[in-house]
């Protein structure tokens, strides 16, 4: 077995494990991270009903042209989707890890996302 393959089923065990208990609604909705090598995303979504409310990515055209890395890249996405968030009248939010361990910039953007207002 490869060990790209060991990591990823892994994390898709880790991931269950944690969306057994992690569910989101309209009021409360779940905020789950994707975190790739070069980019950071992130999504409010309505379990309930199968949508997602707000999204933010590093993708977007706003940061694609800020030059920083990608921690500090993160904090910025967090902060992004706080404010969306307030926008859509969003206040807390469920937080879905989605399998990764809580540091580097996963644990950034949801510092960021509270200084923000979300809370979690």
């Amino acid at each position: 077995m490869a060990v790209k393959n060991r990591k990823e089923e892994r994390r898709n065990s880790i991931r269950k494990r944690i969306r057994k208990i992690v569910r989101g609604s309209a009021l409360r909705p779940r905020m789950t991270v994707f975190r790739s090598n070069k980019q950071i995303y992130v999504q409010l979504i309505d379990d309930d009903n199968g949508t997602t409310l707000v999204a933010a990515g590093s993708i977007e055209k706003e940061f694609e042209s800020v030059k920083v890395n990608k921690i500090e890249q993160a904090k910025l996405i967090g902060k992004a989707v706080a404010e969306k968030a307030k926008a859509a009248g969003i206040e807390s939010v469920v937080f879905d890890r989605n399998g990764y361990l809580y540091h580097g910039r996963v644990k950034s953007l949801a510092e960021a996302a509270r200084e923000g207002g979300l809370k979690f």
